[in-house]
């Protein structure tokens, strides 16, 4: 496990990223939603490009990553979703800081927007210490349990 301080916070547009920045983004996404959940599923939506990125670099390693996405793009509210902390870094506080800085990002670009999350049910508690609330039955999403979170602004 790495320390959470080794890493370099940044927001992007995806135009904005290198191909190599790119590359180095998709490859942790796919790493873990597509190969370490096996769970084969479109990463690549359609929404990456309406969305900001939020990478914690450690050196040219993608550490943890998000997106913010507007209102009206995902959901009615503007929401945030492919929240990751990469192998290496997992049990060092980078999830729980990869989230807060999107919700605050959200709550920068949207005040007084709730945001909704699509959350693996697995993870309703750790979204729940953040002051999600459930709002919706189970459900499947690519073959996993998920439900939908409310965070009130």
């Amino acid at each position: 496990m790495k320390s959470a301080t080794d890493v370099n916070w940044q927001w992007y547009r995806l135009s904005e990223l290198s191909a190599v920045q790119l590359y180095a983004m998709l490859e942790a996404r796919v790493a873990i939603f597509v190969v370490e959940q096996n769970c084969a599923y479109q990463d690549l939506d359609g929404l990456d490009l309406d969305g900001e990125h939020l990478i914690a670099w450690s050196g040219r390693e993608v550490a943890a990553y998000l997106r913010v996405l507007a209102p009206g793009t995902r959901f009615e509210d503007p929401s945030i979703g492919r929240i990751i902390t990469t192998q290496k870094f997992r049990g060092s506080g980078l999830g729980r800081e990869v989230v807060a800085k999107g919700i605050e990002r959200a709550r920068l670009r949207y005040p007084q927007r709730p945001i909704r999350i699509s959350a693996q049910k697995y993870l309703e508690k750790f979204y729940g210490s953040f002051g999600f609330s459930t709002v919706s039955e189970p459900y499947l999403e690519d073959g996993i349990p998920h439900v939908e979170m409310l965070l009130l602004p």
